[in-house]
C-alpha cells in the first residue's frame, strides 16, 4: 500500500482498527521518518481517542483510552532488544488493552506469532507499508 498523503495513513489506521481485536499486538518495522508515529496517531483517532499522541522514544510506552478499550504505544529504538518489552509487562498491556503497537517491535514476532507486523519504507518522497499476518510472515 502506498501512503503518499495522511488520507492514505488515515485509510490504513481504519483498516487495522477494524481488524483488531481485543489484545491484539501490532509491530511497526522501519526507518526514521517513515511514519510509524504518524500510524500510531491515525490509529488513536480510529479508535475513537481524543488523546494528543507522540513518539514515546524517551518513555517506552504511552497509554491513551479509547471507547474500545486501551491503545498503548511502544517504542523499542532506545532499548538494547525490543524483548525487554516482555520483561517490562508487555502481557499484562495486551490482556487489558484493545490494541498494543511497538514501534522497531519486529524481534518480538518469534515470540508473539499472533501479532501483525507492519513494515514501513521511503521510496523516494512517497512511504510504503506492507501489512503481514504474523504467522504466515517468514524471516
Amino acid at each position: 500500500m502506498i501512503l503518499a498523503s495522511l488520507d492514505d495513513t488515515r485509510a490504513l489506521a481504519q483498516l487495522i482498527a477494524r481488524r483488531c481485536l481485543a489484545g491484539s499486538l501490532l509491530l511497526l518495522a522501519g526507518p526514521l521518518g517513515a511514519g510509524k508515529t504518524t500510524l500510531v496517531q491515525q490509529l488513536a483517532l480510529e479508535l475513537g481517542s481524543v488523546a494528543a499522541v507522540s513518539s514515546p522514544t524517551y518513555t517506552l510506552i504511552h497509554e491513551y483510552p479509547t471507547p474500545l478499550g486501551w491503545l498503548v504505544h511502544c517504542d523499542a529504538y532506545r532499548l538494547p532488544s525490543a524483548l525487554t518489552l516482555i520483561d517490562l509487562g508487555l502481557d499484562d498491556y495486551l490482556a487489558r488493552s484493545r490494541l498494543v503497537v511497538v514501534e522497531w517491535g519486529e524481534e518480538l514476532l518469534s515470540h508473539y506469532p499472533q501479532a501483525w507486523l507492519l513494515r514501513l519504507s521511503l521510496v523516494g518522497e512517497t512511504r510504503r507499508a506492507e501489512l503481514w499476518q504474523g504467522d504466515i510472515l517468514s524471516l
